[in-house]
């Protein structure tokens, strides 16, 4: 990884001009480097509190030693005297929040499943591949970026834990977005990497329906929690309900939802590895019926 100065991209950034995204501990800025000719994704952390060092240090840990083409490449880093800032590669098609919660149309139903099984090979890298694990705590489509090909690549790491290598759970503070967040992160009991998988499967859902997971402008009650909507459509035969009037092919469509229940179950233990849930959106591994997500009843 490069090391820049300050000057170097504020200068870059054109005095931090262009505002590309924003987060809890800072703001994300378009960059040029090397004379013009390349776009970069400049992120200035602005509470260098405690917290936000830790979180500086936890995104550099993490994804400096990380290479993977489903995450978002960390290119180089300033730390000079409070500042701190990271440099990444441009996205340059936006968030998949963008694609599927902006958009007027939705994406065609075989690219959602791709971006599905993109995130899920990410993840998959992280849990399994690197020298040590590493939870990501905060998988979310706006965390999703598309790169110019339409490759979706995971990001900001600043919420992420390491794990030792002999290591499979942690105990650590609430991290995370209302919405994503399993349920083990209120009961005081350790985190495994399966709290991503919890995540990811809020994400499958959205993804099959181009909706977010909470959402009050709907036509019933029952349609608020998706989660809870889907599993009922499930059990009841109308996954069709799920897709307001788009035509996708139901086995596809079932195989999808079933995965997603299975990756929100409630008990960590229920839900499938990553590696599993490759093998399932590969058409390698068949995917049983889910029980009820939730332990109390819906």
């Amino acid at each position: 990884m490069q090391s820049f100065s300050y000057k170097e991209l504020q200068k870059a950034s054109r005095n931090f001009k262009e505002e590309l995204g924003k987060g809890a501990f800072g703001t994300v800025y378009l960059g040029v480097l090397q004379q013009g000719k390349k776009l970069v994704a400049i992120k200035r952390l602005e509470k260098m509190v405690e917290e936000g060092e830790r979180e500086f240090r936890a995104e550099m840990r993490a994804i400096g030693r990380t290479h993977h083409k489903n995450l978002v490449r960390l290119l180089g880093y300033c730390t000079e005297g409070s500042r701190r800032l990271l440099v990444y590669e441009y996205m340059s098609n936006r968030s998949l929040a963008d694609i599927l919660f902006k958009s007027k149309t939705r994406p065609p139903w075989d690219e959602r499943v791709r971006i599905a099984l993109d995130v899920a090979r990410g993840i998959l890298y992280l849990h399994e591949e690197c020298e040590a694990p590493i939870i990501h705590c905060d998988i979310k489509p706006q965390n999703i970026l598309m790169d110019d090909f339409w490759t979706a690549k995971i990001s900001d790491f600043g919420l992420a834990k390491l794990l030792m290598p002999d290591q499979t759970r942690t105990f650590t503070g609430v991290r995370g977005t209302r919405g994503y967040l399993a349920p083990e992160w209120q009961q005081n009991i350790p985190i495994s990497v399966k709290a991503d998988v919890y995540s990811y499967g809020i994400v499958l859902l959205e993804l099959v329906c181009c909706r977010r997971n909470l959402e009050v402008n709907v036509s019933e009650p029952e349609e608020i929690v998706l989660s809870n909507w889907a599993y009922k459509c499930f059990v009841a035969g109308e996954l069709h309900k799920l897709l307001g009037g788009e035509e996708v092919e139901r086995k596809s469509l079932e195989q999808m939802v079933k995965l997603g229940l299975w990756c929100i179950q409630d008990e960590p233990a229920l839900r499938p590895s990553i590696k599993s849930i490759v093998l399932m959106l590969e058409g390698i591994t068949e995917i049983a019926v889910p029980p009820c997500p939730t332990t109390t009843s819906m």
